[in-house]
């Protein structure tokens, strides 16, 4: 674990910041921040909001912003590091794991519920980008999550199986799955797992040239001054992918109902095709929500851009 209390944005005046960590099912510690309003009677009962991060993020980027926002609407928020990343416990460092990263969702129900000035009846989730996926995930077998959101969402066991757009084929999707069983091998014999690239350990002023148009996106955001975390590499393990190749999150969106999903996208969003799917697939209540004039990784910053009028609104309304 690294400890690092470095925040992407500006600690609001209005609210209290205290980390805190509680323990998954797997018996991982993980490290979260909780922000509540300064003016907040603990004698009350408040509703909460679980707010989870990007993929390969941590929660002093985006998902600080959304915890903080929350807060200061009224609602104890919390944001977590996912097992194995960040802050948070779990040897070896970077794995990535569709079932811990949802378990990682009902262990921050858990801690949240226990509080008690939190309305365990109350607890609604917000994730963003991967996190999106796995919050949906999460909501389809613990009911206690009273409502979903999901910003810029990636369904990441679809993209690791079916490629980009679905474009993977039979026969690279073998090619793959072999290259990961060789990478197995690697690993056990040299004593610890290989990662996928990483982003610069240091914020960089320029973007490399040759990049496509999403890695441009992301490098943007995470490599450079703008969303730069010592904690957020970007890599995660490469045997990692089995398991989402193996894991479909959305297999059972349609059981989130009567319990309400709000998909918000950006306009531009490169991602879009992974929440007007999932859109499609949910039972109601569902709605899709599109933000002018913004693109994927806009959500996770540009609180000029983020409708949080509109998160607040949706979670009063429906829990």
């Amino acid at each position: 674990m690294t400890g690092n209390n470095q925040k992407t944005f500006t600690v609001s005046e209005k609210v209290t910041v205290e980390k805190v960590s509680f323990k998954n099912r797997y018996g991982i510690t993980v490290a979260a921040v909780m922000y509540l309003a300064k003016d907040i009677d603990k004698s009350q009962k408040y509703p909460a909001i679980i707010v989870g991060t990007p993929y390969g993020g941590v929660k002093e980027q985006g998902a600080g912003i959304y915890a903080q926002a929350m807060a200061e609407r009224g609602f104890a928020a919390i944001a977590f590091d996912e097992s194995y990343n960040g802050e948070s416990g779990g040897e070896p460092r970077h794995v990535s794991s569709p079932d811990i990263f949802v378990e990682d969702f009902s262990a921050a129900v858990d801690y949240i519920g226990t509080r008690p000035f939190v309305d365990r009846n109350k607890i609604g989730v917000i994730g963003i980008c991967g996190s999106g996926g796995f919050a949906i995930t999460a909501a389809q077998v613990d009911r206690r999550i009273k409502a979903v959101a999901a910003v810029s969402m990636y369904d990441m066991s679809r993209v690791m199986r079916n490629g980009w757009m679905d474009s993977m084929t039979d026969e690279q999707r073998g090619q793959m799955l072999d290259q990961l069983g060789e990478q197995r091998w690697k690993d056990f014999e040299s004593g610890s797992p290989e990662l996928t690239p990483a982003f610069p350990s240091e914020p960089v002023d320029i973007i490399p040239e040759g990049l496509d148009p999403i890695s441009k996106e992301f490098f943007e955001y995470y490599a450079m001054k703008r969303g730069h975390h010592p904690n957020s590499i970007g890599a995660f393990t490469k045997t990692s992918a089995m398991s989402f190749m193996n894991f479909p999150l959305m297999n059972y969106i349609k059981s989130v109902s009567p319990r309400p999903i709000l998909f918000i996208i950006g306009e531009h969003a490169h991602s879009r095709y992974f929440s007007e799917d999932a859109y499609k697939m949910a039972a109601e209540p569902k709605e899709l929500y599109i933000v002018p004039n913004a693109g994927h990784v806009d959500l996770y910053d540009r609180t000029d851009l983020i409708p949080f009028d509109k998160l607040e609104s949706f979670f009063k309304e429906n829990m």
